[in-house]
């Protein structure tokens, strides 16, 4: 597997190889104020030998959140907590972007003391989020999300400055870049899809003012910040939180030709990773390398050795992964020795928890 170990040039960020460390919500900000902390930077720079790590899901404002515990970065205090991360991943040798988040209708006032809004006033059906209220073992307890109130004109012109207000915030925090969350049935995946979009405004109806929203948000990024530092995340064959839309493949296309033309570092699928589900033709990779000119990341449950051989085919040129790199921090390195790998410890600690376990105490391979 020579080509996932190479070194990549994201735009003139030069990565030591094409390992990507996915994005995965753990719910460890510091209460009250959902600050990132030093256990938090620990984590992630046990993780710096992948060539880039994306953080996880980080709300751009208050109203963007939509599970509990997960950070922010749209308040000072945030920014310094996130300077713990960048520094120490930096230290250990690695390059981190960070992943901003607005969940839309996919929340709860159990979680904000808010209601959520989205682009039309349709609940996702059959969704919850998650709270932590005082479970006797710590675990979080699911709520049904909430039915949204239908953005205003005003209320998209405020979250497209909120994304870019949250992408200088990361800057400053010291991120080589952001990643803008568009996919898994968050705001701007609703925007998207015929299902949970049913405007007639310019932000509604054809696939052309789907797209809308999508691109005024990372034009504004790039703009703020420089197309070589934003990414974008798209989920064209993922349809849970009642997201299933026939013509999304169509739509994503078409918002690929115009993220072209805005020069951003990176489009990533965000790919489905359980065992049955459905899996990316090439077909649709080789068309989207023909509309997107720049660096192309697949993540979804695949094996290095799956990986190796899209990148052998150019149709992608970085490899996430999501669970081998939360269980094993040297991931890389195990793969490149073919050791074994560490396994899920206690599923009670993926999303929350205030130490060590389940979370920074995987250990290295000897």
């Amino acid at each position: 597997m020579n080509k996932i170990f190479s070194e990549y040039n994201l735009n003139g960020i030069e990565l030591k190889n094409r390992f990507l460390m996915a994005p995965m919500t753990r719910s460890r900000s510091s209460q009250p104020a959902d600050v990132p902390n030093s256990l938090m930077a620990e984590y992630y720079a046990q993780r710096a030998s992948a060539g880039i790590i994306i953080t996880e899901a980080t709300q751009i404002s208050l109203q963007g959140m939509g599970y509990a515990k997960t950070p922010g970065i749209y308040s000072q205090e945030q920014i310094e907590g996130w300077k713990l991360t960048t520094n120490a991943v930096h230290n250990a040798g690695g390059k981190i972007f960070l992943q901003l988040w607005h969940v839309g209708r996919v929340s709860s006032s159990k979680v904000n003391g808010l209601q959520p809004i989205g682009p039309s006033a349709k609940i996702a059906k059959d969704t919850s989020v998650y709270i932590f209220d005082g479970a006797p073992n710590g675990d979080a307890t699911f709520v049904p999300v909430e039915e949204p109130r239908e953005m205003s004109k005003s209320d998209i012109k405020n979250v497209i400055k909120e994304f870019v207000q949250g992408a200088k915030n990361a800057i400053e925090a010291g991120f080589d870049g952001v990643e803008i969350h568009g996919a898994n049935g968050y705001l701007i995946d609703q925007f998207l899809r015929t299902n949970s979009n049913l405007r007639t405004d310019e932000y509604g109806g054809s696939k052309e003012k789907r797209i809308q929203f999508i691109i005024e948000i990372t034009e504004a990024v790039a703009k703020a910040i420089g197309s070589q530092k934003t990414g974008v995340r798209l989920s064209p064959f993922i349809s849970f939180k009642d997201m299933n839309d026939p013509e999304i493949l169509e739509t994503i296309m078409l918002a690929s030709k115009e993220l072209n033309k805005l020069d951003i570092a990176y489009i990533h699928l965000c790919e489905a990773d359980w065992d049955d589900a459905p899996q990316i033709p090439n077909e649709f990779r080789t068309v989207l390398r023909t509309n997107f000119k720049n660096t192309i990341i697949a993540t979804g449950n695949k094996t290095p050795e799956e990986g190796e051989q899209l990148l052998q085919e150019n149709l992608v040129d970085l490899i996430g992964f999501g669970r081998k790199f939360l269980t094993n921090p040297d991931y890389p390195e195990r793969v490149k020795v073919n050791a074994p790998m560490n396994e899920i410890s206690d599923n009670h600690t993926l999303f929350g928890g205030g130490d060590k376990r389940g979370y920074t105490d995987y250990p290295f391979y000897n």
